[in-house]
């Protein structure tokens, strides 16, 4: 059933803030995030200057990636490592490479932080604050020619979801369709999933779908950078707030790493190079959020396997 496949799956994404979904290393400054570490058979575990470094929820679209390299980069000088970025390529991946040691710190999406903090102990080290605020929604969108007004209307049409374990993109829309008594299977006549943000916001401008549920920071980035996808997108429905998604460290990483990694986080904005790299990944600055926060996302996944048959 979709809810025992969602809450196995389920671990999404700044999207975090545009941060919704990695790269070789060069030099000990230097990170080219055009090249990929599938899987990580890294002889880093036992370097103690060097990190394996996950952007796992991408707050900012595929072409915000530059600004991932600047802060790749950022975070290497401050903290004098040698780091890696690895692409898992989904979330499930993430968490199981959090979990064995094969990732030290990630930028994971709300959903799979509240899976691996209860499954093996991830701990928080910060989240971004976007346009004030710690926290997202989830968008509805259909393609600006569709009648539709609310998820009522897409009941027997073609559906996107993002990644299985995304909250914006698909705990949040299984939550909605579970208290109607429905699941994906029983409410769309067909769906599928992107593994990204913006390739879902794609499929909708493009009809080839009839509706997707989305992160608001990646739509927000996306609408903002191209005006003329209003003409061809809407938004129906907003759903919301939830605890941004944040950057977390595994169990295996030393309390002192930690500390530093958190602290070159939360004052990197009153630093002026970093300043400049948050403003392009659009993030006011990092700050100290609490696990209670992400207590809503807890209650969407009892309310899943409560209440779908």
């Amino acid at each position: 059933m979709f809810h025992k496949y969602f809450r196995t799956m389920l671990l999404c994404g700044l999207p975090w803030l545009l941060l919704c979904s990695a790269c070789d290393r060069g030099s000990a400054q230097k990170i080219n995030l055009a090249d990929r570490v599938d899987l990580p058979e890294i002889e880093q575990r036992s370097n103690p200057r060097a990190l394996r470094l996950s952007i796992g929820s991408i707050i900012t679209p595929e072409q915000g990636y530059v600004y991932y390299r600047q802060l790749v980069d950022y975070l290497s000088n401050r903290l004098d490592l040698t780091i890696t970025v690895v692409d898992p390529g989904n979330y499930g991946k993430l968490n199981t490479m959090l979990k064995n040691g094969d990732v030290d710190v990630a930028f994971v999406c709300s959903g799979p932080y509240v899976e691996g903090r209860e499954a093996f102990g991830l701990e928080l080290l910060a989240a971004p604050v976007v346009n004030g605020e710690a926290a997202y929604y989830s968008n509805l969108i259909v393609p600006a020619s569709s009648p539709a007004k609310s998820l009522d209307d897409l009941q027997g049409k073609s559906f996107a979801f993002t990644d299985p374990q995304s909250n914006s993109g698909c705990l949040v829309p299984g939550n909605q369709l579970a208290q109607r008594g429905h699941t994906p299977e029983s409410f769309f006549v067909s769906f599928s999933y992107t593994y990204a943000h913006d390739r879902s916001i794609h499929a909708v401008s493009e009809s080839l779908v009839d509706g997707a549920a989305v992160d608001s920071l990646i739509w927000d980035y996306l609408s903002a950078a191209d005006p003329k996808l209003h003409r061809r997108v809407r938004v129906v429905e907003r759903f919301g707030p939830f605890a941004i998604p944040p950057v977390v460290a595994a169990p295996h990483v030393p309390q002192e790493l930690r500390e530093k990694f958190r602290q070159a986080l939360l004052t990197m904005h009153q630093d002026p190079q970093g300043q400049t790299i948050l403003q392009g990944m659009h993030i006011d600055r990092f700050t100290p959020i609490d696990d209670g926060a992400y207590d809503t996302i807890r209650q969407m996944l009892n309310t899943i396997g409560q209440e779908t048959p």
